[in-house]
């Protein structure tokens, strides 16, 4: 199944490798390796997400990183998975989701 990142997910993505890899130098690039995980799950099972809400007209699921803990916010279409957000679990929120995600 195809798999895509939104535009803002790809920031995200970027944000947080960078400061993964400057401040966790024990293990620095444990949030890549599980990202790439978590990716290659959804390609094969995108249904696995615990459903979060809907934005878009979309059901919006999301998965926990449990290592760095991270939430990959994520909707299912015709084309296959977009990635909307990555998102820290310990915010206490979710991420706003809107038409420009």
């Amino acid at each position: 199944m195809r798999l895509r990142f939104s535009r803002r997910a790809e920031r995200e993505v970027d944000r947080i490798d960078t400061r993964w890899r400057t401040e966790r130098s024990a293990a620095p690039s444990l949030f890549t390796e599980e990202l790439a995980a978590a990716v290659s799950l959804l390609r094969t099972s995108p249904e696995m997400g615990v459903p979060n809400r809907a934005s878009r007209g979309s059901l919006v699921r999301r998965v926990l990183l449990e290592a760095t803990r991270y939430h990959v916010y994520y909707v299912v279409d015709d084309e296959g998975v977009e990635v909307l957000a990555v998102w820290s679990s310990v915010r206490g929120r979710g991420p706003r989701l809107g038409p420009a995600d």
